[in-house]
């Protein structure tokens, strides 16, 4: 680059920065302040600055967003001061339910924050367990999606039908590996920069202790006292979690490099938005132009990943499990959800025409497209009627394929690996998804009850454990 050149690109990097700071509140100027502090100290010294490098994981939501904005504030600032500033990794986890949409909203979002051509910025997709440049118009891999929809399967039958359970554990599973990856990559990072609250951090760790505890995995007790340890945990119960799952199918996956780690450090600055209403922030809605879509899943709120997908789910569980209509179970679970589906700024035409016939077809829709599942597979899967030697198989079929009761015996041969009529055989495929020797895996197994009050008390205690002191090894 040259001297004329370089010049040319610091004024327009001090010209971002003055822009972004002219959306800045009293409060978050301080926060940003805060945050370089943070950063300086966890280098050791302004004059190690330039050699820190620094990651956020950016799954497209408000906390993540507004966190890249604040880290690009500190950045730029912090260049304007030294000689040189600190690196910047930022790394998406590109899951099934990623819509086009958000990939949009985060190249956009790059755009305003000038991250693209900057030498100094690191742009990464994490998808399928490989690691690639972020590229909005970067096919989704078919070979990904069949894995997701798999897995998706798998987990959903093994839960009974859990809705939450089948739409958020694949994609929580693989943040542990997800992690592993992103932090060793090319040399690694120094340091996390999240800025998730304590309380949501120890409610993730909970929830997959709680995962890792139901498939029979070995579970240490206590927290490991760095991030490095605690990460290496989060892949090893993912991984224990899936072998599980799959038994004598489980493939293993290339392993993410965890002997590459170095001491990785902490800063979050969760303490530091107590004051700042990130929901609202001009930051956001004007400056980053940040719309979320309805239809992606987030990691904000585990409750409702997804919501218009699970109201979907809840109106086919009613019709095809409780004997009510569709509509019943939609609205039901519209009203317990709503305050949270208004936060996230879903349109209330949209959330109203939920439960008719074209919100029907626009979440159906949505399914097939992003899933591979169309309606007969989710009711499939909502029953599981092949867990337990198929204890559920026989009023899965008086409900869902009475004319496929006749069949019964010769279907529980084929689930038994027994020889049969490959007609049966192929049927049992396209109703549920799933290969035949999964099925068959399937049959064998005893389903994961999930014990709320105990999940509950768990998270309780994880959240008194979890400080993010012991986090950051401190």
């Amino acid at each position: 680059m040259s001297a004329i050149h370089e010049q040319a690109m610091n004024y327009v990097y001090q010209q971002v920065l003055q822009r972004l700071i002219g959306h800045f509140t009293r409060a978050e100027r301080t926060a940003l302040q805060l945050l370089i502090q943070r950063i300086v100290v966890a280098a050791g010294g302004m004059e190690q600055v330039g050699h820190y490098k620094v990651l956020v994981a950016h799954g497209g939501g408000e906390v993540s967003s507004y966190t890249l904005a604040l880290l690009r504030a500190a950045q730029l600032t912090i260049a304007g001061r030294a000689p040189r500033t600190f690196q910047l990794r930022v790394a998406t986890l590109r899951h099934a339910g990623m819509t086009q949409a958000t990939l949009d909203s985060l190249h956009s979002g790059y755009s305003a924050l000038f991250l693209h051509d900057d030498p100094r910025v690191e742009l990464l997709l994490v998808e399928n367990q490989d690691v690639y440049p972020f590229n909005p118009q970067r096919p989704a891999s078919s070979v990904g999606r069949e894995v997701s929809q798999r897995n998706m399967l798998m987990l959903g039958h093994l839960t009974s039908g859990d809705i939450r359970a089948t739409l958020c554990n694949d994609t929580y599973l693989a943040l542990g590996d997800f992690y592993q990856r992103v932090t060793t990559w090319n040399g690694g990072v120094h340091a996390l920069v999240s800025g998730d609250s304590a309380r949501k951090q120890g409610q993730y760790l909970a929830w997959l202790k709680k995962t890792a505890l139901a498939a029979n995995v070995t579970v240490a007790p206590g927290w490991p006292a760095s991030l490095t340890a605690l990460f290496a945990r989060m892949e090893d119960w993912s991984i224990g979690c899936y072998r599980d799952l799959y038994g004598e199918h489980y493939v293993g996956a290339e392993s993410s490099g965890r002997g590459e780690h170095r001491h990785l450090a902490y800063i979050g600055i969760g303490d530091l938005l107590n004051d700042v209403d990130v929901a609202q922030s001009p930051l956001l809605s004007e400056f980053l132009a940040h719309r979320p879509d309805p239809f992606d899943f987030h990691f904000s709120h585990p409750a409702y990943p997804n919501p218009l997908l699970m109201a979907h789910l809840h109106g086919l569980q009613a019709e095809c499990l409780r004997e009510l209509s569709y509509e019943h179970g939609v609205e039901g679970f519209v009203r317990q959800a709503m305050d949270y589906m208004l936060r996230r700024q879903i349109p209330t035409a949209l959330i109203a025409e939920a439960s008719g016939h074209d919100g029907r077809v626009l979440s159906t829709t949505y399914a097939q497209e992003f899933f591979g599942l169309d309606e007969g597979q989710l009711t499939c899967l909502l029953f599981s009627p092949f867990i337990h030697h198929g204890e559920r198989l026989e009023g899965y079929l008086r409900q869902c394929h009475p004319g496929m009761l006749v069949g019964l015996p010769e279907l529980h041969k084929a689930l038994q690996g027994s020889p049969a009529a490959d007609m049966l055989q192929q049927w049992l495929v396209d109703t549920s998804g799933l290969s035949l020797p999964l099925l068959q895996h399937l049959y064998r197994k005893r389903p994961q009850h999930v014990d709320r009050g105990a999940y509950a008390r768990k998270r309780r205690a994880a959240q008194s454990e979890m400080r993010l002191a012991q986090l950051s090894g401190r």
